[in-house]
């Protein structure tokens, strides 16, 4: 039935206000990406702090089960992250812009949302909380390094002005607008983790390292190793923007999206590896179990290396903040606008991302306690976004065949992440609940 000419009108109008509205929203603002900005924005988002945690996480786990789970999460990431790319965009012309569209696609426009919007939201903020502490932690670090006879400054000082340069940033209007934060920030995370390892290796194996369980009881070992899955799950949750960067990369029939994004994901899962392996690895056999949560806490000296490992740290978390941060303001927006009807101006994007940057800092601030939240955050919402979600979809969406190796392959990723979804936490929250015996709120 053909639409009369006032139902025309209209429908054009609707189709150009969200036009208008796609214009104006961060993920949408611009399709003008080229395959080495996939490339530094993943090394930015998965190369994460979360890496400094690794010797700890190895001491947890032991020489055996550490290195075959940072492998076996290696190989079901890159897997699971390149489902994502492909089905970005399942046909030429429609693609899922957000990770929420393509849940609704393969779940419905409801149940989608329940699935996927709790997840992605958890796994955004959970590492910006993350990020706002580790920047506060480098700073204070770098304030006890270089100024050791001054006065001591509380810690929850120093996240509040690593807080301050997020305000700021965080008015960037679009993603390819953080371009440049995103390369300075790929770039140190593999400065910060070179010196990680180049360090240990170049101290060797410390005197009387043991790399016996560093627990006393078997109930202890058995906590340490569930939320040490969680700290490797951590490292890998670049997956809940997967979609969101590859938006920003422009799309033909000749020449679909995909094949940039899949270029620079492999680079990215390249140098994570070159990353992940070397600092997990060699950490734990200079420090065996009496290696810190964090790697650069155990290297003490020399001070100007630790000073400038610690430089990295806060550059990259400053940008990989907002790598994550993007697709929160772009749902924050979105809801603001399509839901609630408000206009699209610059004031709405004032109140919302400055509400957001101040609500992180307050998390951050109020619950410190970094290696029980890397555990906690990354079983529990990590593992789905990162590890079996993107197979659920798969499956639904193009159904393999029974015990093919799609079939297979999607099954195992399942399981894996459901047990890390299940496991990590309980050892995760033992952990905060230990180290929050004898916290002081705001110290």
């Amino acid at each position: 039935m053909s639409m009369n000419p006032e139902e025309q009108q209209h429908q054009c109008q609707i189709k150009w206000k969200e036009k208008d509205i796609n214009d104006w929203l961060p993920i949408t603002k611009s399709r003008n990406a080229k395959w080495w900005y996939s490339a530094f924005h993943n090394v930015t988002a998965v190369v994460g702090a979360g890496v400094l945690g690794f010797p700890y996480a190895m001491s947890e786990l032991g020489w055996g089960w550490g290195v075959t789970i940072l492998l076996l999460s290696w190989i079901c990431t890159l897997y699971t992250a390149w489902q994502m790319i492909e089905m970005h965009e399942p046909e030429p012309g429609k693609r899922f812009d957000r990770y929420h569209e393509l849940g609704q696609h393969a779940f419905g426009e409801k149940l989608g949302l329940w699935i996927v919007v709790p997840q992605q939201l958890m796994v955004d903020v959970g590492i910006n909380i993350v990020y706002m502490i580790t920047g506060g932690n480098s700073l204070k670090k770098i304030y006890d390094i270089l100024c050791d006879d001054c006065e001591p400054i509380r810690r929850t000082y120093f996240i509040m002005i690593y807080a301050c340069v997020q305000i700021v940033l965080s008015h960037l209007p679009s993603f390819n607008s953080i371009a440049g934060v995103s390369f300075a920030a790929a770039v140190m995370s593999v400065g910060y983790s070179t010196i990680a390892w180049i360090t240990s290796l170049h101290r060797g194996v410390q005197q009387g390292v043991k790399y016996s369980s560093r627990f006393s009881s078997d109930a202890e070992s058995v906590f340490g190793f569930f939320g040490a899955l969680g700290t490797i799950a951590f490292g890998y949750a670049a997956h809940s923007v997967i979609l969101e960067i590859q938006a920003t990369i422009p799309s033909t029939p000749e020449k679909p999206s995909k094949i940039a994004m899949w270029r620079g994901m492999v680079v990215a899962y390249a140098v994570v590896a070159l990353c992940y392996f070397p600092v997990g690895i060699l950490g734990y056999w200079a420090f065996g179990n009496t290696v810190e949560d964090n790697i650069l806490l155990s290297l003490e000296k020399p001070r100007w290396l630790i000073v400038a490992a610690n430089i990295f740290v806060v550059v990259h978390v400053t940008g990989s903040y907002q790598v994550f941060g993007v697709p929160v303001f772009d749902m924050l927006e979105s809801f603001m606008v399509k839901w609630m009807k408000f206009k699209p101006t610059w004031f709405l994007r004032f109140i919302t991302r400055n509400t957001y940057v101040l609500f992180t800092l307050f998390i951050g601030v109020t619950f410190p306690f970094f290696g029980g939240l890397l555990g906690f955050f990354g079983g529990f919402v990590f593992a789905p976004a990162s590890y079996f979600l993107p197979c659920i979809m798969w499956l639904v969406l193009y159904r393999p065949k029974i015990f093919s190796w799609s079939w297979c392959a999607n099954w195992f990723c399942i399981v894996c992440g459901v047990l890390l979804m299940v496991l990590a936490p309980i050892g995760a929250l033992r952990q905060i609940i230990l180290e929050a015996k004898d916290y002081k709120f705001y110290s």
